[in-house]
């Protein structure tokens, strides 16, 4: 809107960035050459259905769950809902995608008749997505559906960064976890000896790394926060005082 006084983006903010997304689309990219050189590529009513599991997982919960939690630190002088929908939304795409990789896996398993959930990547994959979920689900509920008061928004808002940063650190985990596995389940002995696979494994692995600590660093640095418009502090100021009879605090 013209007059509106618009936040400076800081200068390092737009490289770090370009270098998170230059690094998930690689790793997506690396995740889907992985599964065709060397896992027979991907299908859904074949022995290849289970590779739709490890690229699903890599395109929603690592690469667009991070880009999710990076919406408020890119669009720093849009409307605070518009922005609010957008990080919702990639959030909902992150976790049907999830889910699709889900069921790839359980459907594949018995198919095969394999056992289910008895391995720690399985236990730590099936709690990050019952996390996620509920974290989106009461994300929604605080922050998108109407008539939650803004004391309660207020006190709510540390716990959701908080449990959205543990959340996607956990997703990162367990898809080394997840790797780790599949590499040893295939290779055993060899990977030790240095296999193409095991190495581009390996490759696949420090990026899941990289990508989720350049993420984390974005959201930790104070100085990269979005910083408040003065349309939402008139706003939060006139809702409390109409609702609660004082001044809200700093968000």
């Amino acid at each position: 809107m013209e007059g509106r006084a618009t936040a400076s983006t800081p200068a390092a903010l737009p490289y770090y960035v370009a270098f998170s997304q230059l690094l998930g689309l690689t790793l997506v990219a690396m995740t889907g050459a992985w599964l065709g050189l060397y896992r027979g590529g991907i299908a859904w009513e074949s022995h290849l259905q289970f590779n739709v599991h490890p690229l699903c997982m890599a395109i929603g919960l690592i690469f667009l769950q991070g880009d999710a939690l990076l919406v408020y630190r890119v669009f720093r002088n849009e409307a605070k809902r518009t922005t609010k929908v957008l990080h919702g939304l990639l959030h909902v795409f992150a976790l049907i995608i999830a889910l699709v990789g889900l069921v790839a896996v359980f459907d594949y398993h018995r198919k095969k008749g394999y056992a289910d959930l008895y391995s720690l990547h399985s236990w730590c994959g099936i709690l990050v997505f019952v996390l996620y979920f509920v974290q989106w689900l009461v994300g929604f509920s605080f922050f998108l559906f109407p008539g939650v008061s803004f004391s309660l928004r207020s006190r709510y808002r540390a716990s959701h960064i908080f449990f959205g940063a543990t959340i996607f650190l956990l997703s990162v985990g367990t898809a080394l976890l997840g790797l780790k596995e599949a590499l040893l389940f295939k290779l055993g002995a060899k990977y030790s000896l240095f296999e193409p696979e095991g190495v581009l494994g390996n490759v696949l692995g420090l990026l899941l790394a990289c990508f989720g600590g350049v993420v984390l660093y974005i959201l930790t640095r104070p100085d990269w926060k979005r910083p408040p418009q003065a349309e939402e502090q008139a706003l939060s100021m006139d809702f409390k005082t109409l609702t609660e009879g004082d001044s809200p605090g700093s968000q």
